[in-house]
């Protein structure tokens, strides 16, 4: 058993030297790339795509996952081009070296019942597993709020449909507080065969997100199981204690654009909070 921290380092700076010499001074070995100076990952030119390889090769720092915003679109948008966007991300993925991409499961209309859209979201997922399994990479769906996988009876209808290895879980359990659905026990045993990757960030029950464990998200227990279970792998933080670059562009909801400025202090409370967690969970 193992627990490897990564995160989302853009919550310490939009520039990405500051984030690889914060991440420097924590000890944190890995990031999920997500907003890379004034970019998102998915849209990164080669030229800019050199000039990360090469930072991540001066600090020391390697890929965790593509935080790509793969899937975080309208489920009546059109397919073809972020067809084409997916394809553009497993290039990056490959040229930074992971096999790992997050994904969503597509933003249904407000108002609507998700189950009128079923199909059509299990015919988007399938086109994506099938370019994931030609060529080699794990598409890691993230319970989002507002997606069709919001709550873990539609995540597991997801996993169930579309048996193949090339589609696995990450289990994010502010992001079903935030939902109103139950994250422990029940969402996460009946989503652990699946979960392969952890995004750190809890909340309350009014919606405030918190650092670990501060939550109703079950950290504890979580961690508890999975180091039971032997889990091997990344444990991300995303602490979302602040707003922060690019923000705007990943929620649909403005409750977090008001928050004060995301930054290396909060970053760092969200670390040093994980790693008592894990100490304290491994002491058991």
């Amino acid at each position: 058993m193992y627990f490897e921290i990564s995160g989302f380092s853009d919550e310490i700076s939009k520039y990405v030297d500051e984030q690889f010499a914060h991440l420097n001074r924590l000890g944190i070995r890995y990031f999920e790339p997500r907003q890379i100076d004034e970019s998102n990952i998915a849209d990164l030119t080669d030229e800019k795509l050199e000039e990360l390889k090469q930072k991540m090769e001066q600090y020391g720092i390697s890929v965790s996952s593509i935080g790509s915003p793969i899937g975080k679109i309208q489920i009546t948008d059109p397919m073809e081009p972020h067809l084409d966007k997916l394809r553009r991300v497993i290039h990056i993925a490959k040229e930074l070296g992971t096999r790992y991409i997050r994904v969503f499961s597509f933003f249904m209309p407000k108002g609507e019942d998700p189950s009128l859209y079923r199909e059509e979201v299990m015919r988007r997922m399938k086109l994506m597993v099938e370019m994931a399994e030609q060529e080699d990479v794990v598409l890691l769906h993230e319970n989002e709020k507002g997606i069709y996988g919001d709550v873990a009876l539609r995540c597991k209808e997801i996993f169930d449909e579309i048996d193949s290895p090339n589609l696995k879980g990450v289990f994010d359990p502010a992001n079903f507080v935030q939902c109103g659905d139950v994250t422990y026990p029940d969402g996460f045993r009946l989503l652990k065969e699946h979960i392969v990757y952890m995004h750190i960030k809890d909340a309350l029950w009014d919606g405030s997100v918190v650092p670990a464990g501060m939550g109703e998200g079950h950290f504890e227990e979580i961690l508890t199981e999975l180091a039971e279970d032997g889990y091997e792998g990344f444990l991300s933080l995303e602490p979302h204690l602040g707003s922060f670059e690019g923000l705007a562009k990943l929620e649909q909801e403005d409750t977090m654009l008001k928050l004060e400025k995301s930054d290396s202090g909060k970053f760092t409370l969200a670390y040093e909070t994980l790693k008592k967690l894990i100490d304290k969970v491994l002491s058991k």
